[in-house]
């Protein structure tokens, strides 16, 4: 029992160490479902348990050494997230946040994008498990993730933060997307890759 208390505290704080930024982007997807009605609240917390189970699931994949990910180069997903601020800049209503994402997919693309440095983390904590280990590890997760999109949609729908979102999100929305997407492609060192090649 103290070992799987122990495991469960452990599978927590990296949860909570890798994914902490995830509560912006699950914040303003319930204030775009709020106020635009997309996403839908079930296809925020569906594209949450998709992202974060094809995150875990590649980290065990390659834990296992059955794939070799090319470390820098996951950072290029942080070109989703720019991409899609983007779109959202050049199609927005001034009078109304805009809906970034408006699907399961669009969701879980973001939360993978957002994600790919967990990898980093996860496969070296289940190269360390055994499979009861893992378990426990992936149950937390699943318990977690429930508890950020009820965290999310509280935050989402707290008067303040929909004012907030309601009087400037027509401008800051992407740009939060975007500035996530510059800080996954600045902290993964993938552009001295480009820079290289590039020469």
């Amino acid at each position: 029992m103290i070992d799987t208390l122990g495991t469960a505290a452990g599978a927590a704080v990296v949860f909570a160490a890798t994914d902490i930024d995830d509560i912006v982007i699950l914040t303003l997807f319930f204030v775009a479902a709020r106020t635009t009605g997309r996403p839908r609240h079930w296809q925020i917390v569906s594209g949450q348990y998709l992202g974060i189970g094809v995150l875990a699931l590649a980290s065990a994949v390659v834990a296992a050494g059955l794939l070799v990910v090319p470390d820098p180069w996951t950072g290029l997903l942080g070109l989703l997230p720019i991409a899609l601020g983007i779109r959202a800049l050049l199609h927005r209503d001034d009078d109304e946040a805009p809906a970034v994402v408006s699907g399961v997919l669009g969701v879980a693309g973001v939360t993978i994008a957002n994600g790919a440095d967990n990898v980093a983390v996860y496969v070296p904590v289940f190269r360390a498990l055994g499979p009861a280990d893992s378990a426990v590890f992936l149950l937390v997760f699943v318990v977690l993730i429930a508890l950020w999109c009820a965290l999310g949609a509280w935050l989402g729908g707290h008067p303040r933060v929909v004012r907030l979102v309601e009087r400037a999100g027509h401008w800051l929305v992407p740009a939060i997307f975007v500035a996530i997407g510059v800080v996954i492609l600045a902290t993964s060192g993938v552009l001295p890759h480009l820079l290289d090649l590039a020469r």
